[in-house]
């Protein structure tokens, strides 16, 4: 039985028309996932398959006790009362089960016929029966494993929901949909008020969830792992494609292909069509063949190529090279309302280094940043700027402080006041502000279009050291991964804090984890972290069945079959902890390996006296032997710290 089937349906928005008798079918275990640039009609769709809007025309059927779940962007109505009693009482029923047991059992104490309170004796057994499956269906540690992984404390389930923020009652809402199990999750940019750790339980968590899923998520790494299907909202319309998004933008340039060949095919047919009928239009002889070519072009459709869809398009210029020290920060404590958040911290920042900040939220990812820009300072300690360092800053805060008076020309134009009017024009285009949209005022635009002017004020004048707070927020799937493309190949320093997986495994050479008041530190991205996690070896203390252990003369002996299994889960515990650090080691080697070689033929190449008679020639080779030689220097640290990391692996295995 299907759970959702949209027929013919039509909806005008603003003046705007969204969707034109479209269909679409949603059946049980489906995973989908909806991408299209902001304004597309995502979030449209989702707000009429809950039922939150009706469409012009057509309709949308749902299966008879279809329960769906929808989580918007944006908390409308809180759930109400404490948060972990408000997740409990999320469940239909259970709220309305508990009062009416209070108000019997309250009543019981008043009620002297003895024939009225076996009555309501009874009643109330019928109620606790009810209470009782609910409970068995829905047990109360599931809902604590929920919030938990979305990051509430234990401390933090007594809290009243109405007290928290938005990003903590959207997280209460999710635990609420998540706990209650619907048949139909829709899951609008789910992760947009969640930390890194809370992304990650949420991925592992959908993966094993057993109804069917429709999500819009500018995350391409979390979008990847949790759809088998995609909806696009296309310029020709809505289109359907098999697998994930990687597999959608493989079969939507093979359909760009196909059809810039067709189109090709025609044109070359009209056009030889049309010489034919110049050539022969007054000849007798050749008129009924001539009006037979002039039949075939007016049938003819002409084939169209997609439409491009609007999207930014930028790229960092190169910075001025910095010294080799970017940031230095020695013994640095900070803590607000007596809670410490990190406490003697010593770390250095090298040139060309892109460090992604991550841990739980209230961990002091923010505050760090500020202290780096100077807005805040440490409590304890001190951090420097290196040689020649310039810095640029994007934070969600510097949104709201946008002067709201200003054009977006205007805002952009006072970070390069001696540019020209026109140089700042093609970036605001860049930025998708293009004709009048450069004179609207910043206090008519959207979040997204305050990011998007924030964004163009870093590109006219970058920093070698860029800090950025959260840059993918506001930005849609297309954008997010445009700006990923344009840092990754960014050439100053880069730190950063993000919830975007698909950034952070992308753009980071290195994790600094906020934790307990420490920073931890990993030289590689996101995904080679949480493996090194889960490879931290932790060997389980053996459970024996007292069955397969045999006595002897008073004293206890295994059993061969005992033995064998002992011995086998050993080499399996061994070959899981070790095998994944050496294949990794491996890997780093054969790298380290191929640009030792390319350093080797880059130093023959310099040691010729002739290749600095070309000035341009010598000044690149020069460039890409100081590239080699800094990327060789960060992968044998990385090769160092796995080396290590195998040591340790070793000792705590005993061997």
């Amino acid at each position: 039985m299907s759970l959702v089937i949209i027929s013919k349906l039509s909806l005008t928005f603003a003046g705007r028309r969204l969707f034109h008798e479209i269909g679409l079918q949603v059946e049980p275990g489906d995973r989908i996932g909806l991408v299209g640039p902001n304004g597309s009609g995502k979030t449209t769709l989702l707000r009429l398959i809950a039922g939150e809007i009706s469409p012009d025309s057509g309709e949308i059927k749902t299966g008879r006790g279809i329960r769906i779940g929808y989580l918007p962007q944006d908390v409308h109505a809180a759930l109400s009362g404490k948060v972990l009693q408000s997740i409990l009482d999320s469940i239909p029923g259970r709220a309305r089960l508990r009062n009416e047991i209070m108000q019997i059992e309250d009543s019981l104490e008043n009620i002297s016929h003895g024939g009225h309170q076996l009555k309501a004796a009874g009643k109330l057994a019928e109620l606790h029966q009810e209470m009782s499956y609910l409970d068995r269906q829905y047990p109360s540690h599931e809902a604590e494993r929920i919030l938990a992984g979305l990051g509430f404390q234990p401390g933090d389930f007594e809290i009243p929901v109405a007290s928290l923020s938005e990003g903590w009652k959207m997280r209460a809402a999710l635990g609420s949909l998540l706990y209650q199990r619907p048949d139909l999750l829709l899951l609008d940019e789910p992760t947009n008020h969640l930390d890194i750790p809370s992304v990650h339980w949420l991925e592992q968590f959908l993966q094993t969830y057993k109804g069917a899923t429709i999500l819009v998520s500018h995350d391409r790494d979390f979008l990847n792992k949790q759809i088998s299907s995609i909806i696009s909202f296309e310029s020709e319309g809505m289109k359907n494609y098999r697998g994930n998004y990687d597999s959608y933008l493989k079969a939507r340039e093979e359909e760009r292909l196909t059809l810039e060949a067709t189109a090709r095919n025609q044109e070359q047919k009209i056009k030889e069509a049309q010489r034919f009928i110049e050539r022969f239009r007054y000849k007798a002889t050749k008129a009924r063949q001539v009006q037979s070519r002039i039949k075939v072009l007016k049938k003819m459709e002409l084939v169209e190529s997609h439409r491009p869809q609007r999207t930014i398009h930028f790229s960092f210029p190169v910075p001025a090279r910095s010294g080799r020290e970017v940031v230095t920060i020695k013994g640095v404590s900070k803590g607000f309302d007596k809670k410490h958040l990190y406490t003697n911290i010593n770390l250095t920042v090298l040139r060309g280094q892109r460090i992604a900040i991550i841990g739980r939220n209230g961990s002091g990812k923010t505050t760090l940043l500020r202290m780096l820009a100077d807005e805040t300072e440490p409590d304890h300690g001190e951090i420097t700027l290196g040689h020649r360092v310039t810095m640029s800053y994007f934070a969600q805060h510097h949104l709201d402080m946008l002067d709201p008076r200003k054009t977006v020309v205007q805002e952009v134009s006072q970070v390069v006041p001696d540019e020209t009017i026109g140089f700042v024009r093609g970036v605001c285009g860049a930025f998708l502000f293009s004709g009048d949209d450069v004179d609207k005022s910043i206090g008519v635009l959207s979040g997204g279009e305050k990011a998007r002017v924030s964004l163009a004020k870093l590109l006219v004048k970058p920093g070698n050291l860029m800090l950025m707070d959260e840059p993918t927020n506001h930005l849609d799937l297309i954008s997010s991964e445009i700006l990923i493309d344009a840092l990754a190949d960014y050439r100053g320093t880069l730190i950063f804090v993000s919830h975007n997986q698909s950034l952070i495994n992308r753009v980071a050479t290195k994790i600094w984890d906020l934790d307990r008041e420490d920073i931890e530190e990993y030289p590689g991205n996101l995904n080679e972290y949480y493996d090194h996690l889960e490879r931290v070896p932790k060997i389980p203390s053996a459970a024996l069945d007292e069955k397969e252990v045999q006595v002897s003369s008073g004293k206890g002996k295994k059993s061969r079959k005992v033995k064998k299994r002992e011995e086998a889960e050993t080499r399996r515990l061994i070959r899981a902890t070790l095998k994944p650090i050496q294949d990794k080691l491996a890997a780093l080697e054969e790298r380290i390996a191929g640009l030792e070689k390319r350093q080797k033929e880059l130093e023959k190449i310099l040691s010729d006296p002739d290749i600095f008679a070309d000035k341009n020639k010598s000044l690149l080779f020069l460039n890409e032997y100081r590239e080699v030689r800094e990327k060789l220097k960060e992968l044998i640290g990385r090769w160092e710290f796995s080396q290590d990391e195998l040591e340790a692996a070793k000792r705590s295995l005993g061997i």
